[in-house]
């Protein structure tokens, strides 16, 4: 793995943050434009999350290497209150908040790799990866 960076989500402009530097790491990987946007959108969606829901925390950028592929993984955490059920989260539809329901699956449907650990009060960690 090379390039690995931190941003911290604790405002709405943080989200911003988090959309640029996924586009640029996206464009590097030589991502077409449509990857691109699957990524930024996933990501976008769950820096939201870690905001609204986790209370801030932070997106963690890594440009991993497979072989001859290329790829950005982005890893968010936050320490909020976490997911007490998240194979019910994982469910289109459902919703703990005024959404719609397509933030999680939606999320998963747009990457590579998905992977979410949560524990009520001790807070919740996804990591996603989108290959070239």
């Amino acid at each position: 793995m090379s390039s690995v960076d931190l941003i911290e989500i604790r405002v709405s402009e943080d989200v911003v943050r988090v959309r640029h530097r996924t586009r640029e790491l996206a464009v590097q990987a030589g991502m077409s434009l449509i990857d691109q946007t699957k990524l930024v959108t996933a990501a976008s969606e769950l820096a939201r999350n870690t905001l609204e829901y986790g209370g801030g925390g932070t997106a963690r950028f890594e440009r991993p290497v497979s072989g001859l592929k290329k790829g950005v993984r982005i890893t968010f955490e936050d320490s909020g209150p976490g997911i007490a059920d998240v194979a019910q989260a994982m469910q289109d539809g459902f919703t703990s908040g005024s959404g719609m329901g397509l933030g999680l699956p939606g999320a998963k449907r747009l990457v590579n790799e998905f992977d979410i650990q949560s524990k009520p009060g001790q807070g919740t960690r996804v990591t996603i990866t989108r290959w070239k």
